[in-house]
C-alpha cells in the first residue's frame, strides 16, 4: 500500500453501509486514495474495544492516523471507540445533535433502527422490485409488463442489467430489462411485445469504443466485440431511440447513481422508496 492511501474505518452497530456510502461522497472531494475498511454491527463494550485495537494497529503499522467515521447510537460504545488514534468523525453528532435542537425533540437512539424495517411496506415492495427486476431481466420474460415502473432498452453490455437491480434495491421500482438485437434493427422497429409500454421505455446508450472494451473482456475477439459491430448497433438503437421518441443517456462516463437518478428525474415515479 502506497503512502498516499489513507486508511478509513467505518464503526457502525448496524452494517455500516448507510456510512460507507456517505464517507465515500464526502472522501470523493479529495485528489486522494483510501482504503474503505467496514466495521459493522459493534453493539457491546468488548466489540468496541476490539475495533479500537484494530484501529489503532492499523495506525501503528502505517504511521498516519486513520480516518473513522462512526455511526455508533450507545454512549458506552461511543466513547470507547471514540478514544482510537485516529480522526474521529461522528456521524450522530454531527447530524442528530442539531437536528434534535431544531425539531424540539429527542431522537430515539434506537441501535441498528434504519434495518428494523423488515415488516414494514416500503421493505415489502423492494423485495417485490427486486424479484420482479430478477424475473425481466435481458427479456427472460414478457410476463406483466404493464406492471413495469420502467423498462429498460439498449444493446448488450450496456449496462441495463446493473442499473434495473440498482433502482430496484434502492427505490423499490419495477424495472425490466430488453435487449436490442440485430433483428430489430434489420426491421427497424422496437421488439413487438415492448410496443404497447412505450411510454414505460427508456433507453441506455454508450461509447462504441468503450463498448467493445467491455465486450472484449468477455468474448476477445469476437465479430459481437468488433470495433465496427459495436458502432453499427450504437448507430441503429440511436436512430430507433430517436424514431420512437425514446428518451436515453449514456452511460460511458457515469456511474450507475447517476445514471439511476437521470431515469428517475425522467419517469418521475410515483411510487419510488427514497430512503
Amino acid at each position: 500500500m502506497t503512502k498516499q492511501t489513507r486508511i478509513v474505518f467505518i464503526v457502525s452497530d448496524g452494517t455500516g453501509i448507510t456510512a460507507e456510502n456517505f464517507s465515500q461522497s464526502i472522501l470523493a472531494q479529495f485528489e486522494a486514495t483510501f482504503k474503505h475498511i467496514r466495521v459493522p454491527f459493534i453493539d457491546s463494550p468488548e466489540k468496541a474495544h476490539k475495533a479500537v485495537n484494530s484501529i489503532n494497529e492499523t495506525a501503528s503499522e502505517y504511521g498516519y492516523p486513520p480516518i473513522i467515521f462512526t455511526t455508533l447510537v450507545n454512549p458506552e460504545v461511543n466513547a470507547i471507540v471514540s478514544k482510537a488514534h485516529g480522526l474521529i468523525l461522528d456521524m450522530f453528532q454531527t447530524f442528530v445533535a442539531p437536528l434534535e435542537a431544531i425539531l424540539g425533540m429527542r431522537s430515539t437512539h434506537a441501535i441498528n433502527r434504519l434495518h428494523h424495517n423488515a415488516d414494514t411496506a416500503a421493505y415489502k415492495n423492494r423485495i417485490e422490485a427486486i424479484n420482479y427486476s430478477l424475473a425481466h431481466d435481458d427479456g427472460q420474460s414478457n410476463k406483466d409488463l404493464a406492471g413495469a415502473d420502467v423498462i429498460l432498452v439498449g444493446v448488450s453490455r450496456v449496462g441495463k442489467t446493473p442499473t434495473s437491480l440498482y433502482l430496484a434495491m434502492q427505490y423499490g421500482l419495477k424495472a425490466a430489462n430488453y435487449p436490442l438485437i440485430p433483428e430489430d434493427f434489420e426491421r427497424g422497429k422496437l421488439p413487438k411485445d415492448l410496443i404497447p409500454y412505450r411510454q414505460k421505455i427508456f433507453g441506455l446508450m454508450i461509447d462504441p469504443d468503450r463498448l467493445s472494451e467491455i465486450r472484449n473482456e468477455r468474448r476477445p475477439g469476437s465479430n459481437y466485440a468488433k470495433l465496427e459491430n459495436c458502432r453499427y448497433e450504437i448507430n441503429e438503437a440511436t436512430t430507433m431511440m430517436r424514431l420512437e421518441s425514446i428518451p436515453w443517456v449514456s452511460t460511458t462516463s457515469k456511474s450507475i447513481e447517476e445514471i439511476a437518478t437521470t431515469i428517475l428525474q425522467a419517469i418521475k415515479p410515483d411510487r419510488a422508496i427514497l430512503g
